[in-house]
């Protein structure tokens, strides 16, 4: 794939695979790309719910031999469960991994100013393109609030705010590009001879 690095790619995980995606990015970093992906808690990870909280839940009882107190920092919102991922993929205790890890940035939701710029998909991550049809999945918003997200119902408020605001905006721009093909059609008549002046002078 070629990138642009001049801008930011903005992808929208809603749909996408956990560990794919996660992959997908991860070469975008390295290879100098800037990332940010939004709507991190829409992501799904394969698997049902019930194995992937028993999983977690293991994950979360390991601990410091020599300190038992001190242990793996857990991350329970599902934007820094992604980026924890993204994470293992890279050697981010090198100086370009730590590099590659700076040009990441992952949201829950879509904050401003996203919520006006285009997101694109990664198809080869998408859950409905390579989960085969009848295999269970979990979602990471229910996954982080079961093991101690506590911003569930603020992000689902927040994001039915941003849809209200992204339906008008768009039947805005609907209505603005509908004015004017009417205009455009209305000046049909009146650049028609204009226009063969011009053709008869050879432009």
């Amino acid at each position: 794939m070629n990138y642009s690095f001049e801008k930011a790619y903005i992808i929208d995980a809603k749909g996408h695979l956990l560990g794919r995606l996660a992959s997908t990015v991860s070469k975008m970093l390295l290879s100098g790309q800037k990332v940010v992906v939004v709507r991190c808690e829409e992501m799904n990870v394969s698997g049902s719910f019930f194995r992937n909280k028993i999983k977690f839940h293991a994950y979360l009882r390991k601990r410091c031999l020599v300190n038992p107190s001190h242990g793996p920092i857990h991350f329970r919102a599902p934007s820094r469960m992604f980026y924890r991922t993204i994470r293992g993929m890279v050697p981010h205790k090198t100086s370009r991994g730590a590099a590659a890890l700076e040009r990441l940035k992952v949201f829950e939701g879509i904050p401003p100013p996203y919520d006006k710029q285009k997101r694109m998909v990664v198809p080869q991550a998408l859950r409905v393109l390579r989960l085969k049809p009848g295999r269970k999945y979990t979602t990471l918003n229910r996954l982080a609030s079961e093991v101690g997200w506590k911003y569930k119902d603020v992000i689902s408020n927040l994001e039915a705010k941003r849809k209200v605001h992204s339906r008008a905006y768009y039947e805005r721009k609907k209505a603005l590009a509908n004015l004017r093909n009417k205009a455009v059609a209305a000046s049909q008549s009146k650049l028609s001879e204009i226009r063969t002046q011009l053709a008869s002078l050879g432009h």
